[in-house]
């Protein structure tokens, strides 16, 4: 029996972003569409409603996602039945074509990469819409985008779909529209573009704040040196990196500390209204990850989920804790793209990859909205390349071919490391021993402005952060930090005036130290921020907007990283804007 065709009417009301791009797609109807929206947006969705529509006029007759992993296969095949189309996510290469009874099918780049004539065949025999989910992906090798290419090449309509930055190297991903810019370069087109800051103007995904911790760490070389270095101080990336290790090694102080912190923080959460809020820990590698559960369980007394790898049992495990209350999962791999759990609003970053992609990905699980208010909170390392990702989530990347390449020394062979299955030790880890590490909430992150002065682990001063209300609007939350750095800063003085007022005959109080680099950045950083929020208030732009023109006027890296004379300039310029 032939599938039916499945009914418009059943299907959810669609959100602005999806309406207008769904008008433009049908005004053009051209063969390819490229269609980049935050996570969380409704990709999914919207792809579907376009296979529901050319699958009623006639204009195709077969459906083919193509998805990143064996899990979203699985996800792909369930929400497209909801409305009415029936996909195949069991479909084999040998298999040839679908029974009858399907729209279509659901496959994996690496099959498709693996037998690309099965797939062209399958293509050429019914007029075929392609769905391309995540299409970066095409770009992972070349025999995965060849046989992307090779497959659909003769496909009547290609939707390519991407929720994250583009790729940083210079493989073309087949189907994708390409511009030369006035700098000669290449750059990637989008057909719909729907960036983080429409969907949170627009109540579709949260507010997140980032907390980033820095502290002492402490390690030995392979040579038997002792090095120390405080996290998120300025040194050379061979330092920032071998610090960032240790500060991750589950034997140290730090990763129980900031653990300590973020359940701290989802019990907040959870007390504040979103009573099944879970948390995900994403680690470097399985050995990591089996230490970091055995931390929770220490810190929590209750078990965390723990997801290692792609296979049938992880995607069962998966489901298990999206539909349950459980608070915590630990995952290496499996949920940092595309994997559906809204109700996860507390994410520790405990790995050392570092693209602009896997960031995207990553923060990309904890910013659906399911109501209005919910926040969402990511502790992470006092790195300066995270606090640049941090700072920078706003911000739309396309993909441009021919621009020279600036390492910065732990991006892709990091992130292909944190990817790896099997090896739970690294090159990194050969080199050196970590010895202690201790842990200090450093900052918080938001909207691209930084807050908050230094807070030991376990003081009031950090809990002041950590128990910010969990039901917010993305205003509400720029407003409370602004207070709690304020009440920080006010504390501080009238410490100092204390002891500056000590009676006649009290031992003598040193004078007050010269601030030092540090506190004079936070100081700048604060009244960065209230210039900015002035500016807010008065024109309406967003704070975030107002930090990016900041930037591109005076030059430099988000406020997060800037140096003492980047902010002073920064408030000179804001204050004649």
């Amino acid at each position: 029996m032939a599938a039916r065709t499945p009914v418009l009417e059943t299907f959810p009301a669609l959100r602005a972003w999806q309406r207008k791009a769904l008008v433009e797609y049908l005004r053009r109807r051209g063969e390819d569409f490229t269609a980049v929206a935050t996570p969380g947006a409704g990709k999914t969705t919207f792809a579907l409603r376009i296979a529901a529509e050319l699958l009623g006029d006639g204009t195709v007759e077969a459906v083919t996602v193509v998805a990143p992993t064996e899990h979203l296969k699985n996800q792909w095949a369930e929400a497209a039945a909801r409305v009415g189309i029936q996909l195949d996510a069991a479909f084999r290469n040998a298999d040839v074509h679908s029974a009858a009874d399907f729209h279509g099918a659901v496959v994996t780049y690496a099959q498709v990469g693996m037998a690309p004539q099965v797939h062209r065949r399958r293509t050429m025999t019914r007029r075929t819409l392609v769905v391309l989910d995540e299409i970066h992906h095409a770009g992972d090798s070349r025999s995965w985008g060849d046989g992307v290419k090779a497959a659909f090449e003769p496909a009547v309509r290609r939707l390519m779909l991407t929720g994250t930055p583009f790729r940083s190297d210079d493989n073309p991903i087949p189907f994708v529209s390409y511009e030369r810019g006035g700098d000669g370069l290449l750059r990637s087109r989008a057909d719909s573009v729907y960036g983080y800051s429409d969907a949170l103007r627009d109540g579709v995904v949260r507010p997140v704040l980032f907390l980033a911790y820095s502290g002492e760490t402490r390690w030995r070389t392979n040579a038997g040196e002792e090095l120390a270095a405080r996290l998120g101080e300025p040194m050379t990336q061979d330092l920032v990196a071998q610090a960032w290790r240790t500060a991750l090694d589950p034997a140290g102080d730090w990763m129980p500390q900031v653990l300590r912190a973020a359940d701290a923080r989802l019990t907040v959460l959870r007390n504040a209204g979103m009573a099944d809020a879970g948390g995900l820990i994403i680690a470097t590698d399985q050995q990591s990850a089996r230490s970091y559960a055995k931390l929770i369980e220490q810190v929590t007394g209750e078990k965390a989920a723990v997801v290692l790898s792609d296979d049938l049992g992880a995607s069962a495990r998966i489901a298990t804790f999206a539909a349950s209350e459980q608070r915590w999962l630990v995952a290496v791999r499996m949920v940092s793209e595309g994997v559906d759990i809204p109700r996860l609003a507390v994410g520790v970053y405990a790995t050392s990859a570092s693209t602009p992609l896997y960031f995207a990905q990553a923060i990309g699980r904890f910013v659906r909205a399911r109501r209005p208010g919910e926040t969402a909170s990511v502790f992470l390392p006092s790195v300066p390349h995270l606090l640049g990702l941090a700072s920078e989530m706003e911000t739309e990347r396309d993909h441009v071919l021919g621009k020279p390449k600036e390492s910065d020394g732990f991006d892709d062979d990091l992130l292909e490391r944190a990817q790896r299955d099997d090896q739970a030790s690294g090159e990194l880890e050969k080199r050196f021993a970590a010895l202690s590490a201790t842990a200090e909430l450093d900052q918080v992150i938001f909207d691209g402005a930084s807050f908050g002065t230094a807070a030991q682990a376990g003081t009031p001063e950090e809990e002041e952060y950590l128990g910010l209300p969990g039901l917010l609007t993305a205003d509400q939350v720029s407003l409370l930090l602004t207070k709690r750095q304020a009440e920080q800063l006010a504390a501080q003085r009238r410490r100092t005036a204390e002891r500056a007022a000590q009676p006649a005959g009290a031992p003598v109080a040193a004078p007050p130290a010269p601030m030092s680099a540090a506190q004079r950045r936070v100081a700048l950083r604060r009244q960065l921020n209230a210039l900015v929020a002035a500016r807010h208030h008065r024109t309406g732009q967003p704070h975030g907007k107002i930090h990016a023109e900041l930037r591109r006027l005076c030059g430099g890296p988000p406020s997060a990283q800037a140096t003492i004379e980047q902010l002073e300039e920064r408030i000179a310029t804001v204050q004649t804007l």
